[in-house]
C-alpha cells in the first residue's frame, strides 16, 4: 500500500513523536512492513501514520481519543461539517469545554458531535494540551491563538482513506490486554506517559487516573513477558535513574533529545532527555 503524506496526526498530544521519527525510523526491525503493528498507547499516532501499516492494533485508554478515530474512519464527511460550526472564540471554547459538567446533556451527544467537540477543544485551548481533572473534565485554558486549523479537511480525509484501506483494530481498553492476545509478528511500539523528570514536570492528566511509579514497573514486567515471548518491542520513555534501572537487562538502549513544552512557563520549556529501550537488534 503506497503511503500518502496527507496522513499525519489529527491531534496535538503531550509527548508526540512527530520530531523522532527519523530517529524512530531508523531503529525500527528490518522488513517492518512484514510485521503487524501494535500500539498500545497511540496518543496522537505519529509513528502509526507515518508507517501506515496494512495490520494495525490501535489502543488508548482515552476513550475520547479512539471515539475521534473512529469517527474519523466512519464519518468523516459529518465530522467536517460539525467542526466547520466552531469559532475560535473564548465564550463559545469555555461553553464546549463545560459539556462534561452535565453527564446528562454530554450524553446526548452523539459520537459525531463528542469527536468534533474534543478536535475543536484541542486546536483552540491553551498549548494544544489535552488534559483532565481528577474527575475526568477536559480544564485546559483557552489558547487565544490567531488562526488556529480547526478544520484540516485534507489530513482528515487521508486519514479516514488510510483507515479505512487497512485493517485497523481499534480499542480503549487497558495495555495490557492488548499484549496479553497479541501473536508472533507483530511489532510492538509503546509509548506510555512518562515517568516525570521533576515534580514539577509530572504531567499525567490525559486520562482520569494518570501513570504512576507502580505503573511503570508494571509496564516493564509487560515487556519481560514479550521479551519472553519473542515479541519485538520499541519503548520510549524519558531517562531517568528510575526508568534506566528498570530496564537495565535491556542493551539495546538509545538516547535522544526531545522539545517538550508541556510547562506553563516558557522559559522552562527545551530539550529533554528521552530514552529508546529495544528487545531486538
Amino acid at each position: 500500500m503506497r503511503k500518502n503524506k496527507l496522513v499525519a496526526p489529527v491531534l496535538k498530544w503531550v509527548g508526540g513523536k512527530r520530531q523522532l521519527i527519523e530517529i524512530l525510523s531508523t531503529l525500527l526491525p528490518p522488513k517492518i512492513s512484514s510485521y503487524s503493528y501494535c500500539e498500545p498507547f497511540v496518543g496522537g499516532g505519529a509513528l502509526l501514520f507515518h508507517l501506515q501499516p496494512k495490520k494495525a492494533f490501535v489502543n488508548d485508554i482515552n476513550a475520547d481519543l479512539i471515539r475521534v478515530y473512529k469517527v474519523i474512519k466512519e464519518n468523516v464527511d459529518e465530522l467536517i461539517g460539525e467542526l466547520k460550526k466552531y469559532k475560535n472564540e473564548s465564550d463559545l471554547f469555555y461553553r464546549v469545554r463545560n459539556l462534561d459538567r452535565d453527564i446528562v446533556k454530554y450524553n446526548s451527544l452523539s459520537e459525531i458531535e463528542k469527536a468534533a467537540r474534543i478536535l475543536y477543544l484541542n486546536k483552540t485551548c491553551y498549548n494544544g494540551l489535552y488534559r483532565v481533572n481528577n474527575s475526568g473534565e477536559f480544564n485546559s485554558p483557552f489558547g487565544n491563538y490567531r488562526n488556529p486549523n480547526i478544520v484540516n479537511e485534507p489530513v482528515l480525509r487521508a486519514v479516514s482513506n488510510y483507515f479505512n484501506s487497512a485493517e485497523i483494530n481499534f480499542s480503549s481498553v487497558d495495555y495490557a490486554e492488548i499484549l496479553e492476545n497479541i501473536k508472533k509478528n507483530v511489532f510492538v511500539y509503546l509509548d506510555p506517559p512518562y515517568d516525570p523528570i521533576s515534580e514539577t514536570s509530572n504531567f499525567t492528566g490525559y486520562a482520569k487516573g494518570g501513570f504512576s511509579k507502580e505503573d511503570q514497573i508494571r509496564l516493564r514486567k509487560n515487556c519481560d513477558e514479550l521479551d519472553k515471548r519473542g515479541i519485538k518491542f520499541m519503548l520510549s520513555n524519558s531517562a531517568t535513574p528510575f526508568i534506566l534501572e528498570q530496564y537495565s537487562a535491556y542493551k539495546n538502549i538509545t538516547f535522544v533529545k526531545a522539545k517538550r513544552a508541556i510547562n506553563s512557563d516558557g522559559n522552562k520549556r527545551g530539550d529533554v532527555d528521552e530514552v529508546i529501550i529495544r528487545n531486538y537488534e
